[in-house]
């Protein structure tokens, strides 16, 4: 299993996860993670450019944590098999070790975690 955390300046959980254009990627093999990896699109490959239908970097990911998604978003991922949470939770080991748990608490439809980066 592979899960994404969206984390543009590399340290917290991020928000608007349509704009991210930086991803911790987590492998996971029987709810213990295997290693990180951080993979870094251009930015006509981030969700909010991206209006093709070939591959992308992120196609075999299982969920998405992020701070925040809009609702169509959220309907393209869970069109194409990726389970899409939004979460509070700013740490990505935290929020990932978490949703492996099932205490990952998530926002609820339509708010977003907001983190300001100067």
């Amino acid at each position: 299993m592979k899960i994404a955390v969206t984390s543009q300046n590399r340290k917290t959980v991020t928000g608007h996860a349509g704009k991210c254009r930086r991803f911790w990627i987590y492998d996971v093999d029987n709810c213990e993670v295997k290693g990180r990896q951080l993979i870094e699109l251009t930015i006509e490959q981030s969700f909010h450019e991206r209006h093709g239908t070939g591959p992308h970097p992120l196609d075999d990911i299982n969920v998405l944590i992020t701070g925040g998604m809009g609702d169509g978003l959220q309907r393209h991922l869970k069109q194409t098999g990726i389970l899409a949470v939004a979460t509070g939770e700013t740490d990505p080991e935290r929020a990932v070790a978490a949703w492996l748990d099932g205490t990952l608490k998530e926002l609820p439809p339509g708010q977003h975690h907001h983190v300001h980066h100067h």
